[in-house]
C-alpha cells in the first residue's frame, strides 16, 4: 500500500461539482508538489462517457484549470478499495456512497467541505440549473476545500 493519497471526488452525474473539484484538487496536488491520485465519478450512470458541462469547463479555466478532457464514470465498489478518500457533494452523496459501499471497505468517506472548517457539514451548490456565477461559486468552494487537504497533506 502506498503513502500516496488517493482521492475521489463524487456528486450525482459526474457532469458540474465533482468534475470541478478533480480539477481543483488536480492543480492544488501539483502545487503542493503532492503525487496523489485524483479521480470524480457519480453516484448515477446518467451521464456515463461525458465531457463536463461547459460552464464547469469555463469555470475551471476562468481558474487556470482544463477539465476539458474528462469523461464521467459511475462510481464502482472498486472504488471503495482503490481510494483512499471519498468525498461527497451533500448529503444525499454521502448517503449513497455509504449504502453503495461494500464490506471490508477501506476508503474513508466524508462530505467535501468538512474539510474547510468553517463550512463543516455544508453541501458544495450543485449549479446546474444555475448560470455561470454559481458555477463560479462552486468552483471557489471545491478550490478552497483542495487548498486545505494539501496544506494537511503537504504540511
Amino acid at each position: 500500500m502506498s503513502d500516496r493519497p488517493a482521492i475521489l471526488l463524487v456528486c450525482l452525474g459526474n457532469i458540474c461539482r465533482s468534475p470541478l473539484a478533480e480539477g481543483a484538487f488536480r492543480a492544488e496536488a501539483a502545487r503542493a508538489g503532492v503525487i496523489a491520485e485524483i479521480d470524480s465519478a457519480g453516484t448515477a450512470a446518467w451521464h456515463v462517457g461525458k465531457s463536463p458541462d461547459p460552464r464547469s469547463i469555463a469555470a475551471a479555466r476562468a481558474g487556470g484549470v482544463d477539465i476539458s478532457r474528462q469523461r464521467a464514470r459511475q462510481v464502482t465498489a472498486e472504488d471503495f478499495a482503490r481510494f483512499t478518500h471519498i468525498f461527497a457533494m451533500d448529503d444525499t452523496n454521502l448517503a449513497d456512497l455509504e449504502a453503495m459501499a461494500p464490506p471490508g471497505a477501506t476508503a474513508e468517506v466524508h462530505l467535501l467541505l468538512d474539510l474547510v472548517e468553517s463550512r463543516a457539514g455544508a453541501s458544495v451548490i450543485d449549479p446546474y440549473y444555475g448560470d455561470e456565477e454559481m458555477f463560479a461559486y462552486t468552483w471557489d468552494a471545491v478550490s478552497e476545500a483542495a487548498r486545505q487537504f494539501f496544506s494537511e497533506t503537504a504540511g
